[in-house]
């Protein structure tokens, strides 16, 4: 009989979260556990595949992590804007600020 560990699966929208937890068989990966979880029959636009970015815990991780005992896997949106790009946008308003004064 092999061994079985529990895991979470989370995937959050600004207006709507859901958190799976299951029990896996030991040597599970990531990826697995995300389509054992069926978290995508409670998302209409969550379409399990290669493009999905994963974490365990806030750090991201590759689909064939194995997981441990008591980890949670993330699934993580794609950003809607690069951050690097508003923080440029923020300074050049501040300077523009800055000049008119």
């Amino acid at each position: 009989m092999s061994e079985k560990i529990s895991v979470e699966v989370a995937y959050a929208l600004p207006d709507a979260q859901r958190i799976e937890r299951l029990d896996v068989e030991a040597g599970t990966t990531a990826m697995e556990a995300v389509q054992l979880s069926g978290i995508d029959q409670h998302f209409e636009d969550l379409v399990l595949g290669d493009a999905l970015t994963l974490g365990v815990f806030g750090k991201a991780v590759q689909a064939s992590h194995v997981l441990s005992s008591g980890e949670r896997v993330e699934i993580y949106r794609p950003l809607l804007i690069d951050p690097k790009e508003v923080r440029k946008q923020r300074a050049a308003k501040a300077k523009a600020e800055r000049a008119d004064t």
